[in-house]
Formats: C-alpha cells, structure tokens, sequence
C-alpha cells in the first residue's frame, strides 16, 4: 500500500517517455530512410540520447502553440486543415478526431465540466455521469429540447462507458468537481469528495 502509488505514478511516468521518444524516433527513421547516407548515423547517435523524445516533442508543441497563436499561424494551419480534409479516407478519421477534440478540450465548452447523480442501468441504482452537453440534430428533433447527454464511466478505467441521452428532470447536478468525481469512480467508491454545502434557495420578494 506504501510504495502502490509511487510505482504506479513511475510507471505512468515511463510510458509516457517511452512514448514520446517512439514518436520523436519513429520521425528521425522515416527521415534515414529517404537519406540514409546522411541520416542514419545521426540516428543511432540520438539513440543513445534517453529522454532526448519528450524534451523535443515538448518543443515542437511549444513551438506549435506560439506559431497558432497568431494570424499566419492560424492562416497556415487552416491549409493544414484543409489539406486533411481533401483525402479521402484520412479525411473521415481527421474529421472525426477533430470534431471530437474541439467539443471535449475547447475553452468555451461545456463537456465534461459537470457532475451528474443519474439513475444507471435500472431505476433506484445510481451512478455518477458527466454531461457531454445536449442532443443535437436530427436526434433533438424527435427527442425535444428536454435532454441532455451524459457519459457513464466504468470502473475502474474510466476511459469505457456509456452514451446517453437522458431527461432533464431525471439527472441531479453535483456540487462537487469533475476530478472528485472522477476519483470517486475510480476508487470505486472508497474515496468521496468532502460533502459541500447545497445553495440556499432564497424567496423573491413580493413587490406591493
């Protein structure tokens, strides 16, 4: 139970460098392979380099934001996507992917920013679901303006769950934040967020 935690946290920590430096390294191989001569020494010498990936992917991301971050980035990678866009099968995997990372990491979204006491897979069992916003489309046109959708993660790997579309009236907002709610699932149960004060509901007051 001690060192649990701490093994877990370096093994995380590992994978994530291990990945990174196959994506750094799967990059430099793709360029040997055009020009071998020149490339392939550099390569084996950035080999032995451990960690070399993550510091320069890092970089590039770094790199990459504070190029977006004005108008001829934003310029360039509006070519980008339009690029994608145009091939086909690769433009329904980009497509996809992108439509889905706007909704869920945009700013101004409302995925995965609220907490949500629903009643899962049978009325009085509950379980804790995160709403992912609201039907749209021709799935709003026969349910009506009165859902919302919710995601219902597993335990305890929270990134497999379920899509649901449910009542309004039938789901109660939670007080608490997505990350306790998050850790609240994923333990399980056996770690719940402190007990926070419900808002007091005030009566308007009558005019005479």
């Amino acid at each position: 139970m001690v060192w649990l935690p701490l093994a877990i946290t370096i093994w995380v920590l590992l994978w994530l460098v291990g990945t990174l430096d196959s994506v750094f390294f799967g990059v430099l191989a793709g360029f040997s392979a055009v020009a071998p001569t020149a490339m392939g020494p550099m390569v084996e010498r950035l080999h032995g380099i451990p960690g070399l990936g993550v510091v320069l992917v890092a970089a590039a991301l770094l790199l990459t934001g504070a190029l977006v971050s004005n108008v001829a980035g934003r310029w360039w990678l509006r070519q980008w996507d339009t690029l994608f866009t145009n091939i086909p099968i690769v433009k329904s995997i980009y497509n996809s992917v992108k439509k889905v990372s706007d909704t869920l990491f945009s700013s101004n979204g409302n995925a995965f920013r609220t907490a949500m006491l629903i009643q899962y897979p049978r009325a009085g069992s509950w379980t804790i679901a995160f709403q992912t916003g609201i039907p749209g489309g021709e799935v709003r046109s026969h349910l009506g303006d009165d859902f919302v959708s919710v995601y219902v993660p597993t335990t305890p790997n929270p990134t497999s769950g379920f899509f649901l579309m449910l009542p309004r009236s039938e789901v109660i907002e939670l007080n608490m934040s997505v990350d306790e709610a998050l850790t609240y699932v994923i333990s399980m149960g056996s770690v719940a967020p402190a007990e926070q004060a419900l808002p007091v509901k005030q009566n308007p007051v009558s005019s005479h």
